[in-house]
């Protein structure tokens, strides 16, 4: 039998089953099904086994070499491909970050040089401050509602946070 130990990891941390819940992404419901040794799908157990930091072999006593042993098995590598391929993914779109910083030191520099102009009003400074707010906040917000939850749609077993990319509780 495949005995779970989600409890005893759980409490080794001190956390409670809500806490638990809260840092998968799963239902309450869910963990004290897990718990009671119900079947759950193998996304939920990923999900389960980052948030308690183990593999998801870590989350059995023991696991038997049945079908179940050779999923946990090809889902632990998995999970260790699409975090090296979410770890790639993440640093091609730290290109938008340098544009977004080059662009602001182009608009800086031809505001300071308009400024020093004898036709100039002073007023054109105003734009350095509002490029690089705006441009952080438009930034930011790309990140977060566009580029984040596509890494999560392409790599589900390494998605960053409690809920699904539509805010909604896994269980």
């Amino acid at each position: 039998m495949n005995e779970p130990r989600i409890r005893d990891l759980r409490t080794a941390r001190g956390w409670s089953q809500e806490r638990l819940a809260e840092a998968s992404g799963v239902a309450v419901r869910t963990i004290q099904r897990l718990e009671a040794g119900n079947d759950a799908s193998l996304e939920t157990l990923s999900l389960v086994a980052t948030a308690l930091e183990v593999s998801v072999r870590d989350l059995f006593a023991s696991v038997e070499s049945d079908r179940l042993g050779i999923a946990v098995d090809g889902l632990d590598q998995r999970i260790a491909d699409e975090r090296a391929a979410r770890a790639r993914a993440e640093r091609a779109q730290r290109g938008w970050r340098y544009l977004y910083v080059a662009l602001g030191v182009v608009v800086t520099a031809v505001a300071i040089i308009a400024v020093g102009s004898p036709s100039s009003s002073g007023e054109v400074i105003l734009l350095v401050p509002a490029y690089w707010i705006g441009g952080l906040l438009a930034l930011r917000f790309l990140e977060r509602s566009v580029l984040g939850p596509r890494l999560d749609a392409r790599f589900p077993l390494t998605a960053h946070g409690a809920h699904g990319a539509h805010g909604q509780e896994r269980s």
